[in-house]
């Protein structure tokens, strides 16, 4: 049996320093505590630079950039389906001076790939912050990784793929 696939539509951000606790979430997958952001630190961009960024998923295979800023992953197509699931992960970076302001992503992936997704928006080193799109809710990025395998275990990430 394979490892289940995160699930998520998120926007991903820097996390900044004054992020404290906020209220307790609950949605359709459980109950997650929140991150309260101050609103003047949303616009921090991140560390690194956007062309670094691209050029970063640029190099992984099956990842499929344009120049505005959206970007396509896919799986490769495993012959046996329960070997691996198919998943696909769309995104959309925007920049602020430069930098890398925000991305939003939609999709599923498995975790270990959802790491080489972050790493090239300079994780671990850049602290990040997901911002669930449904409830706006900001979540750390440990909440969000159970927030994301308990979608993916309910097969959430099906219906996030495009027809």
């Amino acid at each position: 049996m394979t490892a289940p696939l995160y699930a998520f539509e998120i926007t991903l951000q820097a996390r900044p320093e004054e992020a404290t606790a906020g209220p307790v979430l609950t949605d359709a997958w459980g109950s997650w505590p929140t991150l309260d952001v101050p609103k003047s630190q949303l616009a921090s961009p991140m560390a690194i630079g956007f062309d670094a960024a691209f050029d970063r998923l640029a190099a992984i295979e099956r990842l499929y950039t344009e120049p505005d800023g959206s970007f396509v992953w896919t799986c490769s197509r495993a012959s046996d389906a329960a070997a691996q699931p198919w998943w696909q992960v769309d995104g959309n970076a925007s920049e602020r001076g430069d930098r890398v302001l925000l991305v939003d992503l939609k999709g599923s992936c498995p975790p270990a790939e959802f790491d080489r997704l972050l790493a090239a928006f300079g994780w671990p080193e850049q602290p990040l912050m997901m911002q669930l799109v449904r409830s706006a809710a900001f979540l750390d990025e440990a909440t969000f990784r159970r927030h994301a395998a308990a979608r993916g275990l309910v097969g959430d990430g099906e219906a996030l793929r495009p027809t």
